[in-house]
């Protein structure tokens, strides 16, 4: 950091408030935990914000700081300093980075027992013109869509699985992207959204070869999570899903397998709808277990994911789309199941969040019968949705990673290398044993409509150990292959609230239907969120 001479404005600032403004300064760029813990006021009012969101209390904050890492070499060019009462100071100051570019940071210090500290701060970072780790291309548009339609005005993050004419597909992988060839055609389901008038905003990230539930890339990043700072994003349609909930894009068009559209939409509050398996054409997606693959959505509010849904699937919209309106023309019954063993599975937190939503919903002017059902222990459904998932991996994915032993990253290898060797009759084996097992969701929502915590808690922190990281996944993906078994429309709503490390934090809410009825399943949901809001 520079001298205090060097500071335009440093003179006015008194010399032990200046000499804990420097100390603080010397600790961010050295990355010193301890000290910047120090820096800031203890308990529970103190704040700290930026781009990324709010962060409130000492505990919190420091959290956060164990996952962002150092910052970039600066040095502070100029101080505001502003007395608002004894012992209470505003300091604005004005940072530049030896890379280029300026940020802002605003502090409110407060003497406490004879020691300034931080109680309230901002950060304004300098101006970054792509995020890598949420982006592999973007535009303002990078392709405009129809100037008129249900969609105009919309912009929409496509995940990197997709074919888009004239680029690549990279499917999270720097490897795979440098060998693939550019797609001659559009995918019909980017094109659909580009027909009702939404345009291109770009390419976003995804976990690779989509086999993640996490969000994390070792190649690109991690891309933030829009609710939460600090946590992992969700996976594996992590850059859109990232898109989409720090506003840099109104659509997310991913993929969901096995939750990865509904699990980063539970850990970034955002809306997200797994449709129908086969509903949406898959021409153009690069697959990964083409038995469970279907398109979804990803957008703020339920509003908008009714126009999409609205404009995607019914014949108007969509060129190529077999079944649309008939059932999901109609209302669904206003009837919700729980399954007991989804509730079991859960945090505590999640439970509590959950059983008071429930009440809410008792207690509403549109109250709705809710009946606990049992739909058999996950692991059946797991352990062989995880069998034939990793046989068809291997089958579109094998030859290429046989090829290139060292481009992918480890806890992606190790899936796929547990994938290689599964035998044709282990796979026989775990189909026999799902078909009995879809048949049982197929009848339970024949007259109602599944109801539970879309996964069992908040995102983990960012800088969760793997083995941490990996039993989450595990625990997640218990309770999101149910619905992936029986091909069913699954759809996760941001209705819960709930404490974390990093403080509250959001859970999303499932419902799941029978199979085409997805545009009145986003129906189902808005009422559902206006009968339990507050």
């Amino acid at each position: 950091m520079a001298e205090p001479s060097g500071i335009r404005g440093a003179d006015a600032v008194p010399a032990d408030l200046l000499a804990a403004f420097e100390q603080y300064e010397r600790a961010i760029i050295a990355n010193d935990l301890d000290a910047l813990d120090a820096a800031f006021a203890p308990g529970v009012g103190t704040m700290r914000g930026d781009a990324a969101g709010l962060l409130v209390g000492h505990e919190a904050i420091s959290a956060f700081r164990g996952t962002r890492g150092g910052v970039p070499k600066r040095v502070i060019e100029r101080i505001e300093y502003r007395e608002l009462a004894p012992g209470v100071a505003l300091l604005v100051s004005i940072s530049r980075y030896a890379g280029g570019g300026t940020g802002l940071q605003t502090q409110l210090w407060q003497l406490i027992d004879g020691t300034w500290s931080i109680t309230a701060a901002h950060v304004t970072p300098r101006a970054q013109a792509l995020d890598t780790s949420v982006w592999r291309t973007v535009g303002s548009p990078l392709w405009q869509g129809a100037w008129q339609g249900a969609l105009a005005g919309l912009t929409v993050a496509v995940k990197d699985l997709f074919a888009i004419k004239g680029y690549r597909i990279g499917a999270g992988n720097p490897t795979f992207l440098d060998s693939a060839r550019a797609e001659t055609t559009t995918a019909a389901s980017v094109t659909d959204l580009l027909r009702g008038g939404a345009s291109l905003r770009g390419i976003a990230r995804t976990d690779e070869f989509a086999y993640s539930i996490a969000g994390d890339n070792v190649h690109y990043g991690t891309p933030p999570n829009g609710a939460l700072p600090g946590a992992l994003p969700g996976g594996s349609s992590s850059g859109p899903a990232s898109a989409v909930a720090t506003g840099q894009a109104d659509i997310g068009l991913a993929t969901d397998t096995a939750g990865s559209v509904r699990v980063p939409a539970s850990y970034q509050g955002l809306w997200g709808l797994r449709t129908t398996h086969g509903l949406v054409p898959r021409q153009g997606l690069l697959p990964l277990a083409q038995s469970f693959d279907t398109v979804g959505w990803l957008t703020r509010d339920g509003e908008t994911l009714q126009r999409v849904a609205d404009w995607c699937l019914s014949y108007d919209g969509s060129e190529s789309t077999e079944k649309v309106y008939g059932e999901s023309d109609d209302d669904l019954p206003w009837r919700f199941v729980v399954p007991a063993e989804v509730l079991a599975a859960v945090e505590p937190d999640t439970r509590v969040a959950f059983e008071t939503l429930l009440a809410a919903l008792a207690s509403s002017t549109d109250a709705a019968p809710v009946e606990t059902v049992s739909i058999g222990e996950l692991d059946e459904y797991f352990v062989p949705f995880r069998t034939v998932q990793g046989a068809e991996a291997w089958r579109n994915n094998g030859e290429w990673v046989t090829a290139h032993p060292d481009a992918v990253g480890p806890a992606v290898a190790e899936r796929l290398r547990a994938a290689s060797v599964v035998t044709a009759e282990d796979e026989q084996a775990a189909r026999r044993a799902l078909e009995p097992l879809a048949d049982r969701l197929h009848a339970l929502v024949a007259g109602a409509v599944l109801l539970m915590p879309t996964v069992p808690g908040p995102a983990p922190m960012r800088t969760a150990a793997g083995d941490r990281v990996n039993a989450v996944r595990i625990d997640t993906l218990r309770m999101t292959t149910p619905a992936a078994v029986a091909g069913l429309p699954s759809l996760s709503a941001p209705l819960l609230t709930v404490p974390s490390q990093l403080g509250p934090a959001p859970v999303g809410v499932c419902v799941t239907a029978r199979s085409g009825t997805d545009i009145a399943l986003v129906r189902l949901a808005r009422r559902l969120a206006e009968a339990v809001a507050p």
